[in-house]
């Protein structure tokens, strides 16, 4: 996919201080950091992503998905910072993937229909000129499900909201009924946590006000 430039569509709070480059072609992430008011390149890495390690938790898994993403974009010599992310969803220490099908979405949706499941987001971000002025960090919000009938979770599958979404639901779009409770933050379950990667940013002095 090739590089793209945002500009922001709103006037958020912060400006950028270096050139920024979000590795990442998720539409949710870029309309996330483009809340803060920041313009940004979008260089997302090409390479598949390895599965999990045995017995690898999924906090550890989804810091080592971002850093790779980050090096694999590094590698381009592009200036400036790069932000890379990778988020999954748990249910009974199980990391779920990204439904393509009716059918696996139905069954993800069932699995976490009236319980509680983590949502782990990795977070990487890699200063080009200045390695040891880099960031990592990991944030994991807890999320409820409702119960709800076999009928309405077939209704929202059907939908097609939950392809190619971690877990098989969106929380910023329809999907959003699903849920009874979150516990942490609610912009790290759609893809990247805003007050922590801004705090990062700014200590880096990345961005500003």
């Amino acid at each position: 996919m090739p590089a793209s430039s945002l500009a922001p569509e709103v006037q958020g709070p912060f400006r950028p201080c270096t050139s920024l480059v979000l590795a990442s072609a998720s539409p949710r992430r870029q309309a996330l950091l483009t809340q803060l008011g920041l313009h940004f390149q979008v260089h997302p890495s090409p390479l598949p992503e390895p599965p999990p390690e045995p017995c690898e938790a999924a906090p550890g898994y989804v810091q080592r998905m971002a850093e790779h993403k980050a090096r694999n974009v590094g590698a381009k010599k592009l200036p400036g910072v790069i932000l890379a992310a990778d988020t999954v969803v748990v249910a009974d220490s199980d990391i779920l993937g990204k439904p393509d099908s009716y059918d696996q979405a139905l069954e993800m949706l069932s699995r976490l229909n009236g319980r509680t499941h983590s949502v782990h987001t990795g977070c990487v971000i890699m200063d080009q000129s200045d390695p040891d002025n880099s960031r990592a960090f990991t944030v994991s919000t807890q999320v409820a499900f409702a119960a709800h009938s076999e009928a309405v979770l077939a209704a929202y599958a059907r939908t097609g909201e939950p392809m190619g979404k971690a877990g098989g639901y969106a929380i910023q779009g329809s999907g959003g009924f699903l849920i009874s409770e979150i516990q942490g933050s609610w912009s790290n379950v759609v893809g990247l946590p805003l007050s922590e990667t801004a705090a990062a940013l700014l200590g880096m002095q990345a961005i500003r006000i």
